[in-house]
């Protein structure tokens, strides 16, 4: 940064503090206001931007001790100085300077970076006489900033989502990367992949990559928060006199359940710990029952049926449903 720059700018103005704010309190103010002018925070937005790059540079040069220092005795001498494009006419860089280091109107004029020039000048004063220079953080700016974020989605087939698995995402540049999905993520959820995202252009840390899941439907079971559900058919006759029927489980071997007599369709059975395992616990298989009514019956089938319905007391199912639809 040219010196001239340390004269023309008031870092403390621009980060929105005294002159004698601690470092913590300089951090605080250089946090909030990075955060709401942050160019991720305001894409597009080139006062946003510049906004974001005044408040960087500010901090660079005011968290650094000994560039504070410089900058404070830089602002006392220059104070109220007004610096012209030349610096040989009134009021300008020679002028201010002239009688403390010889040049005066008469003597060499200042040239950056050159022989006399402000390295030579402020060299033995302040060190190195490089003061204000600025590296990594956003174009020049500040410390170094984290790499943007990136967005994926991979496609899980149900059992893989339930138990979890390591898969393998093409990336653009045809570049692969292993991901390991958690056991139990569900249709729609984001996981976080810290680090898997792009480059920091300036040294920092990369950016996350944010994973879209997506799972496939299964053909008999569903999901159901940690449980999982499953319709199971029964015949007429287990459903009536009671049963001991097999129940499929999600990866494993069926499981034998009670079927208990005159069972309606519809009703739940549960099977403890059978539903999905995920850090915040285990669910259970919930077993429908639907009772299957038989498409081809025989006559002799038939003629038991009327004779089993004529011994059955004469009741409408029906009549509560009725008398509730009315009120």
């Amino acid at each position: 940064m040219a010196s001239n720059d340390w004269f023309e700018k008031d870092f403390y103005a621009v980060l929105g503090v005294p002159k004698d704010v601690s470092a913590a309190d300089l951090k605080k103010a250089y946090r909030a206001l990075a955060r709401k002018y942050h160019p991720d925070s305001n894409p597009g937005d080139a006062s946003a931007e510049a906004r974001f790059k005044e408040i960087s540079e500010a901090h660079h040069v005011l968290a650094d001790p000994e560039q504070r220092a410089e900058y404070d005795q830089m602002r006392a001498m220059g104070s109220g100085a007004r610096f012209t494009a030349g610096g040989g006419g009134q009021g300008g860089f020679e002028d201010v300077f002239g009688g403390m280091f010889g040049g005066g109107a008469g003597g060499r004029r200042a040239q950056p970076g050159g022989a006399g020039g402000f390295e030579d000048i402020f060299g033995g004063m302040f060190g190195d006489g490089r003061f204000g220079q600025t590296s990594g953080g956003f174009r020049g700016y500040g410390g170094p900033t984290k790499g943007r974020d990136q967005t994926a989605s991979v496609s899980l087939e149900f059992l893989t989502a339930i138990q979890g698995d390591t898969v393998t995402l093409e990336r653009q540049g045809g570049k692969s990367l292993t991901v390991k999905i958690p056991a139990g993520v569900s249709d729609g959820q984001k996981i976080r992949l810290k680090g898997k995202g792009e480059r920091s252009i300036d040294g920092g840390p990369a950016g996350d990559l944010l994973l879209t899941v997506s799972v496939r439907k299964h053909p008999v079971f569903e999901r159901d928060g940690l449980n999982l559900r499953v319709d199971v058919p029964v015949t007429f006759v287990e459903a009536t006199l009671g049963a001991t029927i097999e129940v499929p489980t999600l990866g494993g071997d069926p499981v034998k359940l009670k079927v208990a007599p005159g069972t309606p369709s519809g009703r739940v059975l549960r099977v403890k710990g059978r539903g999905v395992t995920t850090p915040k616990g285990t669910g259970d298989l919930l077993a429908t029952v639907q009772v299957a009514v038989p498409a081809h019956v025989s006559a002799e089938s038939t003629k038991k049926l009327r004779e089993f319905a004529e011994s059955l007391p004469a009741e409408n199912p029906r009549d509560d449903l009725i008398a509730r639809a009315r009120g």
